[in-house]
């Protein structure tokens, strides 16, 4: 009997999940705290929390990771070189530390504007190579022609031996901008994501695992380990698109909407016929606008370990994530009698920050360019949880808000404190660890808001149900003023949202959620066996999809009979005839899907190809179309999950 492993190392927890491949069953499944800075740690401890029985018989792995995400939006990656070819109209700086501008690129249709100046090239490469750890090349319409890409790569290649990402690799959309921002954003997740695929291989082959590995993209779909050494940047949200494709597995629904409610923030997304509702536009992740297609989704930093602090009478919850009172209790012994002595702070000075339950740690994060009082707060902070207080005694100052703010943005320093969580431990519906800690919390906070220790926890838990309903229905109703659809999920209106299509809810307590939820919506609001790991079978069930965009076009509009152009992920090529083109695009497009599909270990039997094509002409055109645009999807089934 053969069976398949799926991980998903999330922002708070690291997953795991078994199924069997004869009928897609799940036999066994995992929940391990992710580790930092080394997330290896809590994917061993996932996979040691399935039976080591079955791992002999392991034929695939697939994982999903918030990796490449966290490592853009923390502005951790490694240092790049970026190289423009040609006229790119800059609309704002580049994620690059080098940036180096030359003569290049090409037209609409191809044709070579200027040649490249490789001796620019050649010069920039040596001057930087030893400062930087990849390099990036945008050509002007490399998607049409990506011969000065090309060119250029080669002699980095031959220069440096870096690696080196062309802009035409990622993307086959128009936007010069944007492609050599992905691809600049794809360079520095190199050598991350090569370290973080490379030690999830060593791991699976120190436990004797024999098996594929495949990783999930922000689409949805899976990918083969080349694609995923290649193009790290398309696991850009990658955890939104496993908790669709999870959701779908999970409850046997092809169409649904889904709410992922994880430590960090909650994610609504939509599966439609088993295919992920796509963004139209690029995802955009820490402010940089790609061109990696994504699942459209709306999302919110309130999520399980999300910190909940209050200030003039007002209960906050996020945006950031903290260690639960609960979990650190767990963790630290003698840490539930430091909050016992912890005093309540004035209400004039109460902060983010500044509560009688939040504390600070250190995270393990090598510290790297820091100012002068942000290294003495932090040499005065520990292992353990230290208030402010205690943080106070060591540096001989109190320390400022804002320092801490700043170590806490540079993930040198983790905080502990009150959370959703916390509140479902004070109220029975959670327990998983110390709820006395929570309970002592909840006591504290709950006196500032003249409140007893259920009364606020149960307020946290109505906000967090609150805004679960909020994301659902601004994703569903999007366009619509989102201030109205606020008034009626507080319950200003006599009135609540209908849906049509189940709601499938992800994620460890959310049955807790449940109810409130339902007093807002009338849907078919379902909670699937092993919601808790959710995103671990998204993971495993990805499917293989596949889309190429092919462009034709006349060499030339005067005389459409000179021949025709088609432009395709792999270059331009030149044809005599319309039909012949066609036909040449049918062909080349299907081979490129199902090269695609044997990479991700999917058999041509199990592939469905679909194609559509799409013309342009101006009005009274007599000759064939002056453009046609031609997609051919596919979509892989892998035997094993075909029931």
């Amino acid at each position: 009997m053969q069976f398949s492993l799926g991980i998903d190392a999330g922002g708070t927890y690291t997953d795991a999940i078994l199924v069997r491949d004869s009928d897609g069953s799940v036999v066994d499944s995992s929940k391990a705290l992710t580790t930092y800075p080394d997330l290896v740690t809590g994917i061993r401890n996932a996979i040691e929390g399935i039976g080591s029985d079955y791992l002999k018989d392991i034929t695939l792995v697939s994982v999903s990771t918030t990796l490449a995400t966290n490592t853009v939006l923390e502005g951790t990656g490694s240092p790049v070189a970026l190289i423009l070819a040609g006229d790119h109209p800059v609309k704002g700086d580049f994620p690059a530390k080098h940036v180096l501008e030359i003569a290049g690129g090409h037209g609409f249709n191809g044709e070579e504007i200027e040649r490249p100046d490789l001796e620019a090239v050649r010069k920039f490469a040596e001057k930087v190579k030893d400062d930087v750890a990849a390099f990036a090349v945008s050509s002007f319409f490399s998607i049409r022609n990506p011969e000065h890409e090309l060119v250029i790569t080669d002699v980095i290649h031959e220069l440096t031996g870096l690696p080196v990402v062309c802009g035409h690799e990622l993307s086959q959309d128009l936007g010069a901008y944007e492609r050599a921002v992905t691809a600049a954003l794809n360079a520095q997740l190199l050598p991350i994501s090569h370290k973080f695929i490379l030690s999830v291989i060593d791991e699976i082959k120190r436990k004797d695992i024999n098996a594929r590995l495949l990783m999930l993209k922000c689409d949805g779909t899976v990918v083969g380990l080349k694609d995923a050494l290649d193009k790290p940047v398309e696991t850009i949200f990658s955890g939104p698109a496993a908790s669709l494709v999870g959701a779908s597995f999970l409850s046997g629904l092809d169409t649904c909407a889904v709410v992922d409610v994880g430590g960090t923030s909650t994610d609504v997304s939509a599966i439609t016929d088993g295919i992920p509702e796509l963004s139209n536009t690029g995802a955009v992740v820490g402010g940089w606008k790609t061109r990696v297609r994504a699942t459209r989704m709306e999302t919110s930093a309130m999520g399980g370990d999300s910190h909940v602090w209050t200030r003039s009478k007002k209960i906050n919850v996020g945006p950031r994530r903290v260690i639960p009172l609960c979990l650190a209790s767990s963790k630290f012994p003698g840490f539930i009698e430091k909050l016992k002595r912890t005093p309540v702070p004035k209400r004039s000075v109460l902060d983010r920050n500044i509560q009688p339950t939040k504390f600070f740690m250190r995270s393990g994060f090598e510290p790297k360019g820091l100012e002068d009082a942000e290294t003495e707060v932090l040499s005065a902070i520990g292992d353990e949880p230290m208030s402010l207080d205690e943080i106070a005694v060591i540096s001989r100052r109190y320390p400022s808000s804002i320092v801490i703010d700043s170590l806490i943005q540079k993930r040198l320093i983790q905080p502990v404190g009150f959370t959703p969580t916390d509140a479902l431990h004070v109220l029975g519906e959670y327990a998983l660890w110390d709820a006395r800690a929570s309970e002592i919390g909840a006591e504290k906070l709950g006196k500032l808001n003249k409140l007893d220790a259920v009364e606020f926890s149960k307020k946290v838990k109505d906000i967090v149900a609150k805004n679960m309903a909020f994301d659902l229905m601004s994703f569903l109703l999007p366009g619509i003023e989102r201030s109205g659809i606020r008034k009626i999920v507080d319950g200003q209106f006599k009135s609540r949202f209908k849906i049509d299509v189940p709601v499938v809810l992800l994620g460890g307590p959310v049955s807790a959620y449940q109810d409130i939820m339902s007093e807002v919506i009338d849907a078919d609001i379902i909670i699937p066996e092993h919601a808790e790991v959710g995103n671990a079978a998204g993971a495993l069930f990805g499917k293989g999809i596949k889309r190429i965009e092919i462009i034709i076009r006349p060499m030339s509009i005067d005389d459409p009979d000179e021949g025709y152009f088609m432009f395709s992920p792999v270059g331009r090529a030149s044809f005599k005839g319309y039909r012949e083109t066609v036909d040449h695009a049918n062909e080349h497009g299907r081979k490129l899907v199902l090269d695609y599909m044997s990479e991700c270990g999917v058999s041509r039997d199990f592939v469905e190809i679909k194609a559509t094509k799409k013309t342009f002409s101006p009005e009274d055109w007599k000759h064939d179309p002056v453009e046609t645009v031609i997609q051919i999807t596919g979509i892989g089934y892998p035997k094993k999950f075909m029931m």
